[in-house]
């Protein structure tokens, strides 16, 4: 096994371990709980909360992803070409206010819990993957397009079968980002009573208790560090398949 193979089972072990079996890092934690305090967080499952945390951000990745990429392609077509800076206004909402102001402005509409959690996730992953996905379709080999044209393809057929295949590499690039933004940010997701692993975080600085803060953190972290390395080994596999660098190495 190689050293980053040792490093990322090692990460993965540590994870599930954290997870599954938190009990296990009380002497860990112990010197950072207050005097008398409880040390390992059980007011609720970690594993309730990390699949609850996993799938608010999938949810809201999901459909970034679909409207992203979906205004990208509109975008890249010569019809749909003058609305670009529209399409890049509207991307960029979720990059202007705050993650606690979008709640803030959600709640009275959704009310508390996951709505208002979805909906800032959701317009925070928006602009990495619609900038990709723009670079991505619009520097597409010239050859490669002609050759798709000189055997007769639609341009619907073109889209599926050649642009988006090749695009998909530089578009991992901006989900991949978009993806570990929202795995950090959906934290503050517990203060409008969603269920997410910013609970441990809260209660933590509610109680002055740092035990709870850092195992809250550390789960947090190693779920980002993980899902970014997989997403980067995806995209270093598709890279090599298609021939094509991807934003990473084109930077």
């Amino acid at each position: 096994m190689s050293r980053s193979g040792a490093i990322r089972a090692a990460c993965v072990a540590l994870l599930l371990a954290l997870v599954l079996r938190p009990h296990w890092f009380a002497p860990v934690f112990a010197p950072f709980a207050p005097a008398g305090g409880p040390v390992i967080y059980e007011r609720a499952s970690i594993l309730s909360l990390s699949l609850s945390h996993l799938g608010l951000v999938a949810l809201a990745s999901g459909l970034a992803t679909l409207v992203a990429v979906g205004l990208a392609i509109l975008v890249t077509r010569p019809a749909g070409a003058a609305f670009l800076p529209l399409s890049r206004t509207i991307t960029n909402i979720g990059q202007t206010f705050p993650p606690v102001a979008v709640l803030a402005l959600a709640v009275p509409a959704l009310g508390f819990g996951a709505g208002p959690t979805l909906v800032a996730l959701f317009l925070y992953g928006l602009l990495p993957i619609f900038e990709t996905a723009i670079a991505g379709l619009s520097t597409l080999p010239p050859a490669t397009m002609e050759a798709a044209r000189g055997i007769g393809l639609t341009r619907w057929q073109r889209l599926i079968r050649v642009e988006l295949p090749l695009a998909l590499p530089v578009i991992l690039t901006g989900i991949r980002l978009s993806v570990v933004i929202a795995i950090g940010t959906a934290t503050v997701g517990s203060t409008v009573a969603a269920r997410t692993l910013g609970e441990v975080i809260i209660a933590g600085l509610l109680t002055s208790n740092t035990a709870f803060v850092l195992q809250g953190g550390v789960i947090v972290g190693l779920f980002a560090v993980l899902v970014y390395d997989a997403l980067s080994l995806l995209e270093t596999a598709l890279t090599r398949r298609l021939g094509r660098p991807s934003a990473g190495a084109e930077a």
